[in-house]
This record gives structure tokens, sequence and C-alpha cells, in this order.
């Protein structure tokens, strides 16, 4: 966005270098978590208040703003004020007022973060409908994995600054880079026991009884699963436990769906086994996944 000078590289958006441009210059329009509404002002000339700044007459703004706010279903609330709209409402007005300035690319900051869970599964399918229809590649921070993996053509893990992995939301959940992605994304995170030389990875979904996965023609090496705790969701049941005979002090996670009704007691040990192809090596120095290391 031009608001930090990098520390090294070249930034280019649509093929132009932008190192060297100021943030005004750059086409690129940003909505934060705050969406930084002026409260005076109606919605009217909120969303115009950019096109007035760079000179737009108001037959110009007039048409814009009605073209923004139309494209997102809020040209009733033209006349409103920000403290009449719903949380879901504002962010729209924000959406529009970064539209209307026809950006090369959208910085979107947590924009959902606002609002509370249920407005916020309804407001992830509004900006992906959004997004298809204006066709502008759009950047979008979130700590929410379920916003990322459920709206990501591509998602960059970072921590601390460092970007962990960057691919696919299948890539990133089916081959992480490293023992940090594996755990961070996915709900429950994949389980990691460390053996001897290294770190085995897998699924909660993909650990299952043997009976289950023999029915399932699910071949791979087996595990006697202490079971420590069962809870039951409804559509899945998530067991907790240890593997005593290879890593006793790592917590292992089992989830089980519904239409699996095998029974599971607590206290007693259970054999699981998971499929060989769903089993992922991580070198145990640096964490990072074993075919990383061998490349």
């Amino acid at each position: 966005a031009g608001l930090e000078i990098p520390t090294g590289g070249e930034i280019y958006i649509a093929g132009e270098l932008m190192n060297g441009l100021p943030p005004r210059d750059r086409k690129i329009a940003m909505v934060f978590q705050s969406y930084a509404l002026y409260p005076h002002m109606t919605v009217f000339r909120n969303i115009a208040f950019p096109l007035k700044a760079e000179g737009l007459d108001a037959g110009q703004r007039k048409k814009k703003v009605e073209w923004a706010a139309g494209l997102l279903d809020i040209d009733r609330h033209l006349d409103r004020r920000p403290r009449h709209l719903s949380g879901g409402e504002r962010q729209r007005v924000a959406l529009a007022r970064a539209l209307v300035r026809e950006p090369s690319v959208f910085l979107l900051d947590e924009p959902l973060s606002n609002l509370d869970a249920k407005l916020r599964a309804s407001a992830r399918d509004d900006l992906l409908e959004f997004q298809q229809r204006v066709g502008i590649t759009t950047l979008y921070v979130t700590h929410d994995q379920v916003e990322a993996m459920g709206m990501g053509d591509r998602i960059a893990v970072m921590n601390h600054g460092k970007v962990r992995q960057f691919g696919t939301p299948d890539e990133i959940y089916n081959e992480p880079a490293d023992t940090f992605v594996a755990t961070f994304i996915g709900s429950p995170p994949m389980n990691l026991l460390h053996e001897t030389d290294q770190i085995v990875g897998f699924r909660p979904e993909d650990f299952l009884p043997v009976s289950v996965a023999e029915e399932m023609g699910v071949a791979g090496p087996r595990f006697d699963f202490q079971v420590n705790r069962v809870e039951n969701l409804g559509s899945d049941r998530f067991l907790y436990g240890t593997v005593p005979g290879i890593d006793a002090e790592t917590k292992v996670i089992s989830r089980l769906p519904s239409t699996i009704d095998v029974p599971i007691e607590a206290g007693r040990g259970h054999t699981f086994t998971v499929g060989e192809s769903r089993l992922r090596y991580f070198d145990k120095e640096s964490g990072l996944s074993v075919d990383r290391v061998q490349a």
C-alpha cells in the first residue's frame, strides 16, 4: 500500500513497479477491521468522499456512488448515517467507498472481525460474490482459518513476518510445508508423533479404527490408541488420547463422523490405523516436510 518502505526487493502491481510511488498513486484500495466511516456524513457522502478528494464533479460522483451502492445492495441506504446501519451494512459502505476508486488491487485487513459469528458466515458469501463480480485481485488478511480456507484461491501462511507456505487451500491442508503449518491449519490440527528420527503427521479424520479402515480398503501402520475422553458433537465424535508405544506425551485426536458408529470407550486402548498415503513426515531438527528437506 506504500505505508511502509520495503526493506528489500521490488513490488509490482499489474506489471508496474510500485517501490517509488506514493500511496495515492498506487491504485490500491484498503478496507480495515475498523470501517472508519464518518459518522456525521450520510452513506452517499461517505462513499463519495475519495472522489471529491480526487476532484471529480458532482455528476461523476453521483454516477459512481450509485453504481457501487447498487453493486453492493446498499442503494436504499444512501441517505442514512452509519449509526443507523448494521455491522454488515457498514462493511458494505466501506467496500463501496473503496470500489468507487476503481483500484487495481483490494487490500482487506480483517474486514469481518467486528461481526458476530452468524453474520460473518453470510458476510463471507457476500464478499466472495462481490469479488467475483468485480474481478479485482484481493489480498485478504485474516487470523480465521475458516475464512482463509473457504475464501482464498491461494493462501500465504505467515509466522513472525515470514511466509511459511504459499499455495492453494488443498496444498496447505494436505501437504503442509512444516510442522507450524501442519498444526496451524485444521481444526483439530494435524496430529504429530515424535519418533526416534523423524516426526510423523496425520489428520484426525484419517485416524480410524482398524475395523472401519479395513471396510474402506485403507491399509497402513497400526497404532495402540489409548482413548482418554470421547466428545460427541452430534455430527462428529472426537476421541482424545495418546499413543503410548510411540509417543506417550503427545495428545492425539481422532475425528469420526456420526456415520461411523463403532463403539469406542474412554479409558481403554483401541487399535487404530492411518492409510499409508495420508501419513506426512517432518524433519525432527528443522520441522520441515521431509520432501522439502530432501529437495
